[in-house]
């Protein structure tokens, strides 16, 4: 064996090592997203720059009932259980190919098309109707 060998990591440690790389440097998925109580039908859309630490994020502050924006979510989530909602993809943006797009002007777009399509208000959803 040459010294050059010892100092080498092995194959499979490298290729793990390229892999952990490439999945830091990969941003995020971006869009719409649903998060549906199937015993009542409602439903809340929302849309973040980080799809799935959203969801996840929801997913924990209505498990451990700290969900501050949406108490009637909140109050649901306790009433039906944890099993009785989905958190769902709605529309992924796909990154731009150009520099300078404002990706938060395109997801309140990409949302307001949900929201229009949905209309997650009243007794249909969780969302606050426009003014």
């Amino acid at each position: 064996m040459s010294s050059d060998d010892s100092t080498r990591p092995p194959r499979g440690q490298s290729r793990r090592s390229e892999l952990k790389q490439a999945y830091k440097e990969k941003p995020p998925a971006m869009g719409v997203f649903a998060i549906r109580n199937r015993a009542n039908g409602k439903v809340l859309v929302g849309s973040s720059l980080n799809l799935p630490g959203a969801l996840n994020r929801a997913r924990f502050e209505l498990s451990t009932g700290i969900h501050r924006l949406y108490p009637a979510l909140q109050e649901d989530w306790g009433r039906h259980g944890a099993d009785s909602f989905s958190f769902e993809e709605l529309d992924v943006l796909a990154p731009p190919e150009e520099p300078g797009v404002d990706l938060k002007e395109e997801l309140r777009v990409l949302e307001a098309l949900w929201l229009e399509r949905l209309q997650p208000y009243g007794e249909a959803g969780y969302n606050t109707p426009p003014a």
